[in-house]
């Protein structure tokens, strides 16, 4: 055991006399990672900030049932019942809005006093009002409900009053896919650059590996140190994509509270959750370490 750990011990300052001796390339690699990193936790902020912006805007989705001209009064309640049975826990509220109070409704905003005053009848239709329960995907809810009720018997039309919630989840949806899409390549710019360093480490090493060879050493011994410049780079990068981050959000929480305050909500990026950050950043590294295995195995063999 004592000599498994002087061994890790001795690699560790092996590869950190490496990092030091070539300062400005270490430095190069470590930022062009970090950058890379901190575009997809900026991204991953803003995903996680916008998840409960659906709900602080709408916290209750409506869908507007207008029925056929001629329904009656006991087909409108069996409507009403049908709609409870149907929907069960995802259904908050179900009342009629006769079109006579509709049309009160409307007298009652100047807007459209002037114009209704114009028309010999009532033009419009008995609704039902449909009020749902709040959930994570509101508007995946709200439009299988209207496919749904739009075919029943006795509805005319249904509309989604909460229609731009769809496009918000849709935004949201490709965010999500662009993260996915940026992860992969992050992944590829990690691989690339530790291969790279590692490679170049281990051609101007290559006097040194030759002589520890000869004195006996085994493979995984001339190996290890370069494991641990992967890692340390790596682990380099992910700090310092946290660093980049974090001050990035400040003038960005500036910009994005004007835009929410015009139109008055409230709305803050937060960086992800501290497991995730950590769960991030040992990816990173063990990315780092397999980079560095990859190479040094097709570059140490002299």
């Amino acid at each position: 055991m004592r000599t498994w750990l002087r061994h890790h011990r001795y690699a560790l300052r092996v590869a950190l006399r490496r990092l030091r001796l070539h300062p400005f390339s270490s430095l190069a690699n470590i930022v062009v990672i970090a950058l890379m990193l901190a575009v997809p936790i900026l991204g991953a902020a803003v995903l996680q900030s916008s998840q409960p912006l659906a709900r602080q805007l709408a916290v209750a989705p409506e869908l507007t049932l207008f029925l056929t001209p001629g329904t009656t009064a006991p087909q409108q309640q069996a409507l009403i019942g049908k709609l409870r049975a149907q929907a069960g826990d995802k259904l908050a509220d179900a009342h009629l809005l006769p079109r006579d109070q509709a049309l009160r409704q409307l007298r009652a905003d100047p807007a459209w006093a002037q114009a209704l005053d114009a028309l010999a009848d009532n033009p419009l239709p008995d609704a039902i009002i449909v009020t749902l329960h709040d959930s994570d995907t509101p508007a995946q809810v709200a439009q299988s409900l209207a496919e749904t009720w739009r075919t029943w018997p006795g509805v005319d039309h249904v509309q989604l009053d909460s229609e731009w919630v769809r496009r918000l989840e849709s935004l949201l949806s490709f965010v999500r896919v662009g993260l996915g899409l940026l992860a992969v390549a992050v992944i590829v710019v990690v691989l690339a650059t530790v291969f790279n360093t590692v490679r170049l480490q281990a051609l101007t090493q290559r006097d040194e590996i030759a002589v520890a060879r000869l004195v006996g050493a085994t493979e995984s011994f001339v190996r290890r140190p370069f494991l641990y410049l992967g890692a340390l780079t790596g682990l380099a990068a992910s700090l310092l994509a946290l660093l980049l981050a974090w001050l990035a959000m400040a003038p960005l929480n500036t910009l994005l509270g004007r835009f929410a305050q015009s139109y008055g909500i409230e709305w803050a990026m937060q960086l992800p959750a501290t497991p995730d950050l950590l769960l991030s950043g040992l990816l990173v590294i063990i990315l780092g370490a397999v980079a560095a295995r990859l190479s040094v195995t097709h570059h140490t063999q002299f």
